[in-house]
């Protein structure tokens, strides 16, 4: 064999199983056919967080007026900032590829197809190896109607030229509801749609209520019930119908309506792994395919389509082969956020599902309060913090924490490793908060 582990995808999950693999002394081979750090580093979390930050300085302007400072006439270099964006990204970049070599694994480029249960194919090489992983994550897909080719999809995102005069977003997910937000803060037009009522479908209730009317007052147009149903080039501009009778004419097109694995081209039959409905691999409480000596992780699974959740999968992969200690996840109480403004942030089960599952034992708390940080804004640019515990039993445990304002990704990320320890509604009240601090309320409701 060549290798003793083989790893298809240098995204996050790869990247990690790739390192710790070698820490076991593993010979170890990374095989990548774009650029290391996958959609996370390159055209997703990365530079799209980035862009948050950026779009944050045009939020605030109005804000200094109020803490007395004296007006500045501030103009965004959309071109500086999408190099500065790329020339980190490519500095990240750098940085794996050194440590990779530091590490002793190989970094081989190419696309790579299976030729058998324990070899694969990258251009004109065969490579053999004890153990492979599959970690190719997944790529935003179009939905099938007319004109859906003239779209752009989150990847295009990070490419464009000028920030558009008006652009229209099919999808009411975290992807479109996050370019919604950014678009508008760069001072672009933007209508979005959702085929629901409300945004962010799987979220708290309360959450989608929000964020969707805090876009809204941001000036976002939000078309519910709808959905898209052609597109067509109109001069230098793009015609999208709905069917809704209705017609929005656009700079550009945002269609943010899911994401598919990228295990189509991977000749997944030769290696006897099987796929789903949706081309996810199939896989074990383990991560294990039908092929013992194939394993696979991350969204080309399709199960939580997070970075953290691929990293964690493709680490217990790793100690079950080389530490000896057979793992696998537990996906309760995964924490995630959405990078819009106003910001929301969850973990645990939402009231809805806590009801589904237990019935009339579920309580919940909810406050709303204006952050200390518009105190002294008038009212034309308030913004609410939003705070919802659900909880079950006589003793009120914890089961899920919702947040929607500023900050609220980092305090559910530290609310979170308290719930998965089964804390209870007393544990909160009887802690010491921050005074004066956003996390405060979270120890004071009643």
């Amino acid at each position: 064999m060549d290798y003793d582990f083989l790893i298809i995808g240098a995204g996050t999950g790869g990247m990690a199983a790739a390192k710790k693999a070698a820490s076991y002394g593993a010979k170890v081979a990374l095989i990548e056919k774009e650029k290391v750090g996958g959609t996370c580093v390159n055209r997703g979390c990365t530079p799209k967080k980035l862009m948050v930050y950026a779009a944050d300085f045009a939020l605030k302007e109005p804000l200094a007026g109020s803490y007395a400072w004296q007006e500045c006439n501030r103009q965004l270099d959309w071109s500086l900032l999408m190099k500065k964006i790329h020339t980190r990204l490519e500095n990240i970049n750098n940085s794996f590829k050194k440590t990779f070599a530091e590490k002793g694994i190989d970094l081989i480029y190419g696309e790579a197809k299976f030729t058998g249960k324990q070899s694969v194919k990258v251009k004109d090489r065969e490579i053999t190896a004890d153990k492979i992983l599959i970690a190719v994550g997944g790529h935003p897909i179009k939905p099938d109607f007319p004109g859906s080719d003239l779209a752009i999809t989150s990847r295009e995102m990070f490419q464009l030229e000028r920030v558009p005069e008006k652009i229209a977003i099919v999808g009411g997910g975290y992807i479109g509801v996050e370019f919604a937000s950014i678009m508008n803060a760069f001072g672009a037009e933007v209508v979005f749609m959702d085929t629901s009522k409300l945004i962010l479908s799987g979220f708290d209730k309360t959450l989608r209520q929000e964020v969707q009317q805090g876009l809204i007052n941001r000036g976002i147009e939000f078309i519910a019930e709808t959905t898209a149903e052609k597109i067509e080039s109109e001069e230098d501009k793009f015609k999208l119908y709905l069917d809704n009778d209705r017609n929005i004419i656009a700079d550009k097109v945002l269609l943010a309506t899911g994401r598919a694995p990228n295990t189509k081209n991977l000749d997944l039959d030769k290696a006897d792994v099987e796929t789903g409905d949706k081309e996810e691999i199939k896989v074990d409480e383990y991560y294990r395919t039908k092929n013992q000596h194939i394993y696979a992780v991350g969204d080309c699974i399709d199960r939580i389509p997070l970075t953290p959740i691929a990293k964690a999968e493709a680490l217990a992969v790793v100690e079950t082969l080389y530490g000896k200690k057979p793992q696998s996840i537990d996906y309760d109480y995964v924490a995630s956020a959405v990078f819009s403004r106003p910001e929301a942030a969850t973990v645990g089960m939402s009231e809805s599902s806590a009801r589904d599952k237990y019935g009339d034992q579920v309580q919940y708390y909810y406050n709303s309060t204006t952050s200390m940080l518009y105190s002294l804004a008038d009212d034309a640019i308030q913004e609410q913090i939003v705070i919802k515990l659900v909880t079950v039993g006589i003793e009120e445990k914890i089961v899920g924490a919702h947040m929607v304002g500023e900050h609220a990704a980092d305090m559910i990320q530290c609310l979170g490793v308290a719930i998965r320890q089964e804390i209870t509604k007393d544990d909160l009240d009887n802690s010491f908060g921050i005074h004066p601090t956003i996390g405060e309320e979270f120890m004071s409701m009643y």
